[in-house]
């Protein structure tokens, strides 16, 4: 690991994050809630809240697919999803709901500013962003699909997000420079 240049949980904690806060809205399963941790960490996103159904670490379950993550990336519970969000838009988050809609922005679209921060909402595996989140959201984002599925499974949604969100951010920041 040293050869590989990896932080420490300290060093992880201390580093410039991603203006970037994940929204689990009712996830239940905590393989993907622990995915999503480690590709959080990854990204250096500046955290993660928990909402509604969706399991809070310490947890096996979580710790399998975390793998430790879960230690390092800042996290939060609300029982509720949308008193998160009302604490987000308090703090001048845009709210972003990862969600197929009829107004949806498809990601590859989607240009990041680097004067705003961002909270991107995932929802339940079966059913989605909750409705009342999407309809108070600032935009929604849709991953193209081009085969019979309709959806991704979340961490993959997550992954793809994230992936493509700070591929922009980072021509963003070298722009403006």
């Amino acid at each position: 690991m040293d050869e590989l240049g990896r932080k420490s949980v300290d060093e992880f904690k201390a580093s410039e994050k991603l203006p970037v806060v994940l929204v689990l809205d009712h996830v239940r399963s905590m393989n993907n809630i622990g995915s999503i941790f480690r590709t959080s960490d990854a990204f250096l996103v500046e955290a993660i809240y928990l909402c509604g159904i969706t399991a809070t670490p310490p947890h096996r379950e979580i710790h399998k697919t975390a793998l430790g993550a879960e230690k390092a990336v800042t996290w939060t519970y609300f029982q509720d999803t949308m008193a998160a969000i009302g604490y987000l838009q308090q703090h001048n988050y845009t709210i972003v709901s990862l969600e197929q809609t009829s107004g949806s922005i498809m990601l590859q679209d989607f240009k990041p500013e680097t004067s705003s921060k961002y909270a991107f909402v995932l929802g339940n595996e079966i059913r989605g962003v909750q409705q009342g989140v999407v309809d108070i959201s600032d935009l929604c984002i849709e991953i193209p699909q081009f085969g019979t599925k309709h959806s991704f499974n979340i961490t993959v949604s997550a992954g793809i997000l994230l992936w493509e969100f700070s591929r922009k951010w980072e021509q963003q920041k070298k722009a403006v420079r």
